[in-house]
């Protein structure tokens, strides 16, 4: 996987989220680099990629194997690993599937339904949102791009968010364009107590104040099933929390990975 590297020290694993690449991380990167050895990849079928073979699968669970075999590869594991909406989904699989490849995990906006006891983890996700999904898929396929990046981002943000993004911002979601019709066919599985429990490593929780209700909600139940997890709210802040307050967000996840190697 294409990645951008800053710093020495612990291996701090940073994984994006939809529309995004590891241009997402710059203020982490920036802001973090002086006590970490910070890294930021794009996962497969993400910018800087423009000819990934059509017939490799695109979905959640090979990205979370992908970042296994990163991690290995690259040699100085395990990793304080973050990942953002859509990649904390990932990275929350990771930390399940791989335990010995991660010494903490933050979560920041978990994408991904709950379980509703009693109903389909697809039932999970509110009503709206796959009619809205099918909407924006539709502008992007036919060509209005722009509206369909529109219709999605600020569904997951707040609306007015994607007029009033940075240059930067909108760049990186036009050239990763062409991923969300392929996430749209790849649908998140829901978060179960279960499976939250197989995590074996320390947990940070990071949401924003203004953050849609889906996102806050899956926080507040992971927080409710990891009991031992650390929670902390970006104030003023939406789904984007990590550039509209980097250095709040930065903050958290430093305080929270000394806190973890003090006890240990």
């Amino acid at each position: 996987m294409p990645y951008v590297e800053a710093g020495e020290g612990e291996l701090l694993l940073f994984v994006h989220g939809s529309l995004c690449d590891y241009r997402y991380w710059q203020p982490q990167l920036a802001g973090l680099s002086r006590h970490y050895r910070c890294v930021a990849v794009s996962l497969t079928h993400y910018w800087p990629a423009t000819d990934v073979d059509p017939g490799l699968p695109f979905g959640w669970s090979r990205h979370a194997d992908e970042l296994a075999e990163f991690i290995d590869r690259y040699g100085a594991g395990p990793a304080h690993v973050v990942g953002h909406s859509r990649g904390g989904c990932v990275a929350f699989h990771l930390a399940r599937r791989h335990p010995e490849l991660l010494r903490t995990l933050t979560l920041a906006d978990p994408g991904g339904p709950l379980q509703i006891s009693g109903r389909s983890s697809g039932d999970a996700v509110p009503e709206t949102v796959n009619p809205l999904r099918a909407k924006a898929a539709q502008l992007i396929e036919g060509g209005n791009v722009d509206a369909g990046l529109q219709l999605f981002v600020d569904s997951v943000s707040r609306p007015g968010f994607w007029a009033m993004s940075t240059p930067a911002f909108r760049t990186m979601a036009t050239d990763n364009a062409h991923t969300l019709v392929r996430q749209f066919g790849d649908p998140l599985p829901a978060y179960v107590p279960d499976e939250a429990a197989q995590l074996r490593c320390p947990v940070l929780l990071i949401d924003g104040e203004k953050s849609p209700d889906l996102f806050r909600r899956t926080v507040a139940a992971l927080q409710a099933w990891l009991p031992d997890a650390r929670r902390e709210t970006v104030r003023g802040a939406s789904h984007g929390m990590n550039l509209a307050h980097p250095s709040a967000f930065n903050r958290y996840v430093d305080e929270f990975i000394r806190a973890v190697n003090k006890l240990n």
